[in-house]
């Protein structure tokens, strides 16, 4: 808050009196928002200042901010002022030491900061002066002030945690997607739970959507091009700010739109994570599927650049990346020996054996080559052959229908809720101009709650026909070229060429002792089918998504870009 002046420095004064300045400070924004504390405190000071003599030169309030450390803006801009080369002050004015600091230390800090430059803390309700025993009264004062500020703290923290076992909110920023709801009133408390906001959970649901399937033209999109496209088409945060990247990487990883509301996290001064026992699970209406959710949760691992270095996507091994040890799940990576002939043979071989042993892993080895022949031949034969192509697709397809079905169900849904609404306000407009009923407080309530009900039914109807994608038709020619171009391109050119293909339709190959196992999403196959109408040409289209791959950072010196 900025200072409100009294009178200038430079404003004619009586030789040699005291110049003052008053700091004012509560605690909490709704003891700010009462207006009893600070007007109080100002009227005690300027009475005090009134019956020394002291010109009052200025006040700095500070509304809502705890005096337990020194991050206070007022606090802040009052102490950088009194230190001042020109000296504006002689004294810092205070109703009592617990509003200047609740800490001991920083305290008698501040107070010799202040008196290296002439500058003394008055408290009128504690007035002391600078001898031992006083100053050490006002040390003891300090050490008290702590004590009860500590105490509070606790007696807070631990009513709070009964109201969250007790599945309340107890007024952290809402997510988005939620509201809260008013259930319960005891005494003069409201007790307040979190409810699903129709229209904001739509946005959370197309976020969720895009980042696991896309808009259904491209690929799965990343963090960075949803925030754009959320950006774009105008949506915003709860505090109507653009979307940013951190906000978004949030939202996807946020429990609560499973159903966890997480209490007591982190310490609210250092945010450093609390252990998971002292962690408080409230229960709040689920926005997302959990399957959903921790398949976002797996690809935003996967997706991390700190787990996959570009060697593994641009490498010349066929398999690095891909292939697993089906025992440890751990990557398998290249290992060489010589025969006796002198031969050298290459094998792909579980990492954790090779780095810690059989302890960690029994640990698997094949022949490179065997295991790149094996998986080449398994795609073209089983895969890339227009008939299993066309199967899956029409699986997909059907599934897609009924989700359609769902969706179709919604909108009529939607559009019976906004339909009674309006109906409703009609009735009741009519009422009144017949003059059946008055408009009173409890009818103007009324017609204000249907408003709103059929503002949300509509928002999140236009939502959800917005984002309606239409199904696609995948010709049977196109299957076929594709299927042609894939068994071409897996078997020739140049490695990380081939696995580029590899690596947009499969996602791992699980090496085990008697089988290798090929794992992929039939989700994704029809993305890249779908991107891919120009495959025959022997390479992706220009722009393309839908094949994932890697830019190396250029070298100036060349020693990777020769």
């Amino acid at each position: 808050m900025s200072v409100a002046s009294r009178m200038t420095i430079d404003e004619a004064r009586p030789l040699g009196a005291v110049r003052a300045c008053a700091y004012l400070r509560v605690s909490t924004g709704r003891q700010a928002e009462s207006d009893l504390s600070i007007p109080d405190q100002r009227k005690q000071v300027a009475n005090f200042c009134q019956a020394k003599g002291w010109p009052l030169l200025a006040e700095y309030i500070e509304p809502g901010a705890s005096a337990t450390d020194d991050a206070r803006p007022e606090f802040q801009r009052m102490i950088e002022r009194a230190t001042d080369g020109d000296r504006p002050f002689d004294v810092v004015v205070v109703h009592s030491y617990s509003r200047f600091f609740r800490d001991s230390f920083g305290l008698e800090m501040y107070i010799r900061r202040l008196a290296k430059v002439g500058v003394r803390l008055v408290s009128i309700t504690q007035e002391l002066g600078d001898d031992p025993a006083q100053v050490m009264m006002r040390q003891v004062i300090a050490l008290f002030d702590e004590y009860q500020s500590r105490e509070n703290a606790k007696h807070v923290l631990r009513a709070m945690k009964e109201n969250a076992r007790q599945g309340f909110y107890n007024g952290s920023p809402v997510p988005l997607g939620y509201r809260t709801e008013e259930v319960e009133k005891r005494g003069a408390r409201i007790k307040k739970q979190l409810t699903i906001d129709p229209v904001e959970a739509e946005t959370v649901q197309m976020i969720f959507r895009l980042y696991r399937h896309g808009d259904g033209r491209t690929g799965p999109l990343g963090v960075k091009e949803i925030t754009k496209r959320l950006n774009a088409a105008g949506h915003r945060t709860r505090r109507n700010a653009h979307f940013g990247v951190g906000t978004l990487h949030g939202i996807l990883t946020n429990t609560v739109y499973v159903g966890e509301w997480v209490f007591n996290r982190r310490e609210s001064k250092t945010l450093r994570q609390k252990p998971a026992a002292e962690h408080i699970i409230i229960a709040v209406p689920p926005i997302i599927e959990r399957a959903d959710f921790e398949a976002v949760q797996a690809t935003l691992k996967a997706r991390n650049p700190r787990a996959e270095a570009p060697r593994v996507v641009t490498g010349p091994i066929l398999l690095t990346g891909l292939a697993v040890c089906a025992s440890c799940e751990g990557g398998m990576t290249l290992r060489t020996g010589t025969s006796k002939n002198g031969k050298v043979h290459r094998y792909y071989t579980c990492s954790a054996c090779a780095r810690s042993g059989k302890t960690a892993c029994k640990g698997r080895s094949i022949r490179m080559d065997m295991l790149d022949d094996l998986v080449v031949d398994h795609l073209s034969e089983h895969l890339f052959t227009t008939e299993r192509l066309t199967e899956l697709l029409a699986s997909i397809a059907s599934g897609r229908a009924e989700k359609a079905a769902e969706v179709d169900g919604r909108i009529i849904a939607l559009q019976r809720e906004a339909s009674d609404a309006e109906d409703k306000l009609k009735r009741l407009y009519r009422m009144v101009e017949d003059g059946i009923a008055e408009m009173d407080d409890i009818l103007k309530e009324r017609v204000a709650s249907l408003r709103l009900d059929r503002e949300r039914a509509q928002g999140a109807l236009d939502r959800i026909r917005a984002q309606m994608v239409p199904s696609q038709t995948i010709p049977p020619e196109v299957v076929e070229r594709f299927g042609r171009a894939m068994r071409d391109n897996i078997r020739t050119g140049e490695v990380p060429f081939r696995k580029a293909y590899l690596r947009s339709v499969i996602d791992r190959v699980e090496v085990d002792d008697d089988a290798i196992r090929i794992l992929g999403d039939t989700a994704t196959l029809e993305q890249v089918i779908a991107g891919q109408t120009n495959a025959s040409t022997g390479g992706a289209a220009e722009g393309a998504t839908s094949v994932r791959r890697s830019v190396r950072k250029w070298r100036a010196r060349k020693d990777s870009n020769l």
